[in-house]
């Protein structure tokens, strides 16, 4: 994930998590107002309905003490108090009830009897349970009727007479719809009564002005029966914006039952309306946010992350050799800071490397010349001897000058040919061919290099197995066939001396991306670490013949080549040589200098390996050539071409 994507990421998470939070706590907020609102009208209406109960009870009241007060029902009250027959007046409690609009009246006297009934005319002579210390108030309470109780607001008011009789008058309304009705509600409100039966809850005893299902009631009159005032949020229709807050009421009887619920509700459709609008808001500003976001990304990485992806562009470059390479210094800012010292770095490291490489160039003809030295001082102290026996020959025994010129001058030339030989090595390796690149299958090549080797392993190291794991189809890559033939041998090579006591080698090839990989696996005894770290020096090696130039053969091919060369084992377990080698490869370049070998990953490798060394130290001469050592070269370190001018 680029700078580019993880700021439009951070900006779209900065702007959503802002909107939602924002949004959360406004519907909170909105939720709790509407909240305290709802609790605050509930209590208004509740408070309403007991003011219209305790009106229409005095008016229940006032309208007795009228009837009460009536010659006609004084005259009824006379007559039943002194045991006069009262079957005349059966009929007279309609005609008053509906003058005063009433819907029950009973007339009853002093021992319950029921001497005239508004709301059940039938009734008369019955019995009814009449409260002997009634004063006259008004309440709830369940009036008996052909079809059975319903609850009323009734009251009962005593006709007395001074030698102690009495006549009950008992009158009231019917809680019914028509009850509900006569309340006025505010927009938003609904008011409910449910009549309780005793039995499951039934749709038909449910009052009031707006419809609604028993079922969704069902949780507040369950307990409300129970005489518990409790509330929640009840589902109207099926709509699911038409919602109400209802607080059940229960209403009870002198007696304590709960003859009726009644049911306050107040609409949370704003509520609901205003969280649908504030989440729709939501939405939109935050895609609103998210499309501001990506503008913003798209200007912030003109600014910024442009600037930063060609810094990064060129240290690649920089990192592949191309120490020229410079940034364009746009601004004044930080980043044209960064630009301007990233152009200063990479000229001090042009200087650098030129000190670095003048510096390479006089180590390396000095351990060119110690080399030279050390190899030259065993031949010359025999020639040095060889010449004063001759000296010492001609003076003291002339007779016998012959036969030791003879004998000396064998030596001689037998010591000169030693000193070309040495010195023909140094030169050809000094003298390392230019790569001939051409498309080359790797396989070819290893099986060449295998064909070429097995009968000698087999001859000579019989207890030496050899086994090839070769990729098929073998990659193809662009090299000098016969170049990596001279570097497959030494190290084929390098791994028999390994296994003196016999062992497994194993080569492989594979293909890996872009590169062509060759393996190369012994089971000797590994290397140390001293060895590990020493193991690409120049002339270094553990056998006591060579001259350490074997593996700077090889790493020469492979950095003529642009490859790489690894190794990675672990001592008394063997060792891997793994070369990896571009398969495509620019034909017009010079082949770069060879790199410092890169320090193997294990702690170990072989004991003893046959001449381990480097890129030969002509690396540092030239830029971009190998050192090329002449013998006019020679002559010139070892001081022979002066003398022999003297």
């Amino acid at each position: 994930m680029n700078l580019r994507q993880r700021m439009l990421l951070l900006f779209s998470a900065v702007v959503v998590v802002a909107v939602l939070c924002v949004s959360w706590i406004v519907s909170v907020r909105a939720r709790k107002a509407f909240e305290e609102v709802d609790q605050q009208r509930t209590a208004a209406l509740v408070t309403q309905f007991r003011a219209d109960f305790d009106r229409q009870g005095m008016a229940i009241s006032n309208a007795l003490f009228r009837i009460a007060s009536n010659e006609h029902t004084q005259k009824i009250a006379f007559d039943s108090a002194h045991g006069a027959d009262t079957s005349p007046y059966v009929r007279d409690a309609v005609a008053m009830a509906k003058e005063h609009q009433l819907e029950f009246l009973d007339f009853i006297s002093s021992d319950g009897t029921i001497i005239s009934s508004a709301e059940w005319p039938a009734h008369f002579g019955y019995k009814a349970p009449v409260s002997d210390d009634s004063k006259g108030g008004t309440s709830l309470n369940w009036v008996e009727l052909p079809t059975g109780k319903v609850p009323g607001l009734v009251s009962i008011y005593p006709i007395r007479f001074a030698d102690g009789g009495v006549m009950y008058v008992f009158g009231g309304k019917r809680l019914d719809r028509g009850f509900l009705l006569s309340f006025s509600l505010p927009v938003g409100s609904y008011l409910w009564l449910y009549q309780v039966n005793g039995g499951e809850l039934s749709q038909s005893n449910l009052y009031g002005d707006f419809p609604v299902k028993i079922a969704a009631l069902t949780t507040l009159l369950n307990a409300a029966q129970n005489g518990n005032e409790t509330s929640g949020a009840v589902q109207l229709s099926a709509d699911r914006l038409d919602q109400a807050t209802v607080q059940a009421i229960p209403l009870k009887t002198d007696t304590g039952a709960v003859s009726s619920v009644l049911l306050v509700g107040t609409s949370r459709m704003p509520l609901l309306e205003l969280q649908e609008n504030i989440r729709a808001a939501a939405f939109g500003i935050a895609g609103l946010g998210i499309l501001l976001a990506i503008m913003a990304t798209l200007w912030v990485t003109a600014f910024l992350s442009r600037p930063i992806e060609v810094l990064a562009t060129a240290a690649r470059k920089v990192a592949a050799g191309d120490w020229t390479t410079r940034v364009p210094v746009a601004s004044s800012d930080e980043l044209g800071q960064l630009a301007k010292a990233f152009n200063s770095m990479t000229h001090d490291l042009v200087e650098q490397r030129g000190k670095l490489l003048q510096t390479e160039r006089v180590a390396a003809w000095r351990e060119l010349a110690r080399r030279l030295a050390h190899e030259l001082k065993n031949p010359l102290f025999p020639l040095q001897i060889t010449v004063e026996n001759l000296v010492r020959a001609r003076e003291s025994a002339p007779e016998q000058f012959d036969e030791v010129f003879r004998e000396s001058t064998s030596t001689l030339l037998a010591e000169i040919n030693n000193l070309k030989t040495i010195i023909g090595r140094f030169s050809d390796f000094s003298k390392m061919p230019k790569p001939q690149l051409q498309k080359v299958l790797l396989n070819d090549v290893v099986n060449r290099v295998i064909s070429l080797h097995r009968a000698q392993i087999e001859k000579h190291h019989a207890l030496i197995t050899v086994r090839a794991d070769l990729a098929q189809p073998g990659p193809e890559l662009q090299a000098d066939p016969e170049l990596l033939h001279r570097a497959f041998s030494n190290l084929i090579l390098n791994a028999v001396d390994a296994m003196p006591d016999g062992g497994t080698m194993v080569i492989r090839t594979r293909s890996d991306g872009d590169r062509a990989r060759f393996e190369i696996s012994d089971t000797g005894a590994g290397l140390t670490p001293e060895e590990r770290d020493r193991l690409f020096t120049p002339y270094y090696t553990t056998k006591q013949h060579g001259t350490g130039l074997g593996l700077a053969v090889v790493q020469s091919v492979v950095s003529d080549h642009h490859g790489t060369i690894s190794v990675t084992g672990e001592q008394g377990r063997g060792t891997t040589f793994t070369i990896l080698l571009p398969k495509e490869a620019a034909l017009e370049e010079t082949p770069a200098p060879p790199q410092p070998a890169p320090k193997p990953a294990a702690e170990a490798a072989p004991a003893k390996r046959a001449e381990p060394a480097p890129a030969p130290p002509a690396a540092g001469v030239a830029d971009d050539a190998p050192l090329e050592i002449k013998d006019s070269d020679v002559e010139d370190v070892l001081g022979i071409k002066g003398r022999d001018q003297r």
